[in-house]
């Protein structure tokens, strides 16, 4: 199995590595660490490069299929046990965390002051979408919500990632927002972001530091998905 960096080092941006094995069938390389995350929880994959000694390759997929993470390139593949720098395209990584963490300020704030749980939701870089448990959503709620939110953008609170072993993260309240618990079985630590003073709940994507960092967020639309499913489009300023 890879190490993991992306877990815990949401800010690096290039890292050394060590090519482990090639999947010719999948054009791809298994690294023995890595930074690219591999997409999940309505978070794209990251993309980048690879550099050898003599080439460079460009990542255009990640993508984690049972314990191991491909990184698909459009070139001949590399050799095992290549030292490698992998690079990560930071505009476009950078642009997910502040989304990612954006909708978990919204998923904070509808679950503190409405109790709504999350029953959907996907992003891209400065946009996304998420789906909640509400009867009822005018366009005076859909404002109210936009500026809680902006507040606590404005309120810059610290986010703090954990990992914790299964046992002790299933004794924190509400940890799992989603109306399905979509954590298998087998996992024994779960992953946790931690929004000061507001939210959390397990996660494994990648986050910016502090909710300052996320800029204006926008609530540009939403639809009635159901009699009691909603849905929210937001966007960022760039």
């Amino acid at each position: 199995m890879s190490e993991l960096i992306f877990q815990k080092q949401g800010y690096l941006k290039e890292f050394d590595c060590k090519i482990i094995e090639v999947n010719k069938e999948e054009n791809a390389v298994i690294l023995d660490k890595t930074a690219f995350y591999p997409g999940g929880g309505g978070q794209p994959c990251d993309v980048g490069l690879l550099k050898t000694s003599t080439n460079e390759y460009v990542i255009k997929k990640v993508k984690k299929k049972g314990k191991n993470i491909y990184h698909y390139i459009d070139a001949k593949l590399p050799n095992i046990d290549e030292d490698c720098i992998g690079k990560i395209d930071w505009d476009h990584r950078y642009k997910l965390m502040r989304t990612h963490t954006a909708m978990h300020i919204l998923c904070g704030i509808v679950w503190r002051d409405y109790k709504a749980q999350v029953t959907g939701g996907n992003m891209e870089p400065l946009k996304g979408r998420m789906d909640f448990e509400f009867e009822n959503l005018d366009k005076d709620l859909i404002k109210e919500i936009e500026e809680k939110v902006n507040k606590e953008v404005e309120n810059k609170r610290n986010i703090n990632v954990n990992i914790l072993k299964r046992e002790e993260a299933f004794q924190i309240p509400d940890l799992i927002r989603t109306k399905i618990n979509l954590l298998p079985e087998g996992i024994n630590e779960i992953r946790t972001i931690e929004i000061e003073g507001l939210d959390l709940q397990a996660d494994g994507g990648t986050h910016v530091k502090n909710t300052g960092e996320v800029g204006k967020i926008k609530v540009v639309d939403y639809k009635s998905k159901g009699k009691i499913n909603k849905r929210l489009y937001i966007e960022l300023e760039d």
